[in-house]
């Protein structure tokens, strides 16, 4: 529920300087797709990670070498984001070539049914994954994603129209992709960046990726996240969905952050909702210790 400053984040976000993220799965062999990038880590039953906007797979650095003990990981980065090329990322359906792109490489890999982890964005195209290939997915788990991004435009009034929100989302893709190859400079939105993560270490890290993120490919991701709307889907998701929700004390405290979430979900037939406490978006970053039990629940369901 800290959507205005996560919207305006993004907005900034190509400003932050910073250099690429470096992660431990660099030094392993990365296959490269026309969307996505993936590196493949650990021996057993298979997990995917999805970082969110603007993240490279280091966003799971906290968690991927424990999980990697006793299952394979498949680490996805989206082509564009942690310092690489942007690929096929310039164009429209950024989204369902991300998909698209992880079908055809878990197929390849003959990876069988999966658990599929995305953090905000990444949850989003987790969703979507589920819907297109259910008979290939065993249970998703969503870190702090919604299955509609708009909603958080609504700041407890009257929801947008569709015209309003499509006009909103161009702005934002525009004024986003408008900062590529443009002089950067932090200063001015150190407010928003804070509205995303509790520890100042956190935010260190959200900026440097922030700075390694292509903006036009940022900005036509942003778009497309505002015109996905899988709520009509949930219902007829046959897989369990476990929404990971961090929550402070301010502004909303547990059980009005508990009751947004829980909304947005309503009409998923098997959801389950893990809460973790004194977090920003950023979760993993913020409470890596309870994330992490929370996933290896996750896993071992």
């Amino acid at each position: 529920m800290r959507i205005p400053a996560m919207i305006l984040c993004v907005l900034a976000a190509s400003t932050l300087d910073g250099s690429p993220a470096v992660s431990a799965a660099s030094a392993t062999t990365e296959q490269r797709l026309d969307h996505i990038s993936v590196v493949k880590i650990g021996h057993g039953s298979p997990v995917v990670l999805i970082p969110g906007l603007g993240s490279p797979r280091a966003a799971w650095d906290g968690v991927a070498p424990m999980l990697a003990k006793s299952h394979t990981v498949y680490l996805v980065q989206v082509n564009g984001f942690g310092g690489d090329d942007p690929g096929a990322n310039l164009k429209p359906g950024v989204l369902d070539g991300i998909v698209a792109d992880l079908d055809f490489y878990l197929r390849r890999e003959k990876a069988g049914k999966v658990r599929i982890v995305g953090h905000s964005m990444g949850g989003l195209a987790a969703l979507m994954f589920a819907r297109a290939h259910p008979e290939r997915t065993e249970r998703v788990m969503l870190v702090d994603a919604l299955p509609y991004f708009p909603v958080l435009l609504a700041q407890g009034g009257p929801m947008p129209s569709a015209d309003q929100i499509k006009a909103v989302a161009e702005i934002m893709r525009d004024r986003v992709a408008a900062r590529y190859g443009k002089p950067m400079d932090g200063a001015s939105i150190k407010s928003d960046v804070d509205g995303l993560a509790v520890k100042p270490e956190s935010r260190v890290l959200m900026e440097k990726w922030a700075a390694a993120a292509d903006p036009r490919v940022e900005g036509e991701l942003l778009y497309e996240d505002m015109s996905t709307d899988m709520r009509p889907a949930l219902a007829s998701l046959a897989v369990p969905v476990t929404v990971v929700i961090p929550w402070t004390d301010t502004p909303f405290g547990r059980e009005r952050t508990l009751s947004f979430y829980a909304r947005q979900y309503a009409g998923a037939p098997k959801l389950e909702l893990v809460d973790i406490a004194q977090a920003g978006h950023f979760v993993m970053l913020d409470q890596p210790e309870l994330f992490a039990d929370a996933l290896r629940h996750f896993v071992a369901q």
